[in-house]
């Protein structure tokens, strides 16, 4: 994101919006973007009304008011006179508008988002199957955000023990080589809000791959969270619980059971 200095009237208001925190005010008194922790979310343009108002008049009624010890604020979801300009974006910089803004398009899928629906529709699709597993591994969060380098220490782990990388994911789309696991050398000091990878291994990998991402985790600086699915067996049950548990890790009791409405495309 950039800001329009000739229009900017240091309102404050784009401050509070920025998922990174990578807005502030700077010394001129005008807003100032931290372009290397600045994700391109879009979410400070999208969230603010542009009122539209002319930056001189806002600046001369600030003034005004001032020497009567009064201020002139707008509302919290307003940018008075439209300061903020989103840039056209580059490769590889455009990557981070890909993972980081909700409504943008991913090129490699065609869709939005940062991963597939497979966690959700993996019954209809057959991509996960019986004796199967699924791994989500997502790294960063907002005010944190993630390097693709940190994404690749993870993605290269895993790869050094035989998962199946999802096709479909846009993080696979960015490796050279999916035997490896390293992405695209470009595009390894990008920031993004967040990125998953997705994979699957059998099942009874699963406390082996658990236990690799458990290390690589004390690597990456950056948060990284894990999810894990399978199919439902013939009571309604899943497979992997006593395997997680073995290793260590606390299964959430916020876990979905996703009923699959759809047909197959086979």
């Amino acid at each position: 994101m950039e800001v329009d200095k000739s229009r900017c009237v240091g309102c404050g208001n784009c401050v509070p919006w920025c998922t990174m925190g990578a807005i502030y005010i700077g010394g001129d008194g005008k807003a100032e973007v931290n372009q290397e922790e600045c994700v391109e979310c879009q979410n400070c343009y999208r969230s603010l009304r542009n009122e539209g108002h002319h930056p001189l008049l806002v600046r001369a009624l600030r003034r005004v008011l001032s020497l009567f010890h009064l201020v002139y604020d707008a509302d919290v979801d307003v940018c008075p006179t439209g300061a903020l300009k989103p840039p056209e974006l580059e490769w590889p910089r455009v990557l981070r508008r890909h993972f980081s803004d909700p409504a943008a398009i991913h090129p490699s899928t065609g869709g939005s988002g940062r991963g597939t629906e497979e966690i959700k529709t993996n019954d209809v699709t057959g991509r996960i199957g019986e004796g199967e597993v699924g791994l989500v591994v997502e790294l960063g969060r907002p005010g944190t955000g993630a390097h693709f380098r940190d994404v690749e220490r993870v993605s290269t782990q895993l790869a050094t023990l035989g998962v199946h990388f999802e096709e479909r994911n846009p993080v696979t789309a960015l490796m050279v080589d999916v035997a490896s696991g390293k992405l695209r050398p470009e595009v390894l000091e990008e920031k993004v809000l967040s990125a998953i990878i997705e994979c699957k291994v059998e099942l009874t990998r699963v406390p082996v791959v658990l236990r690799a991402i458990d290390e690589v985790s004390r690597e990456v600086d950056t948060v990284l969270s894990l999810g894990i699915a399978c199919r439902c067996g013939p009571e309604g049950r899943t497979t992997y619980e006593s395997l997680v548990e073995g290793v260590g890790f606390t299964l959430s009791p916020n876990g979905k059971i996703n009923l699959g409405l759809g047909r197959r495309n086979d």
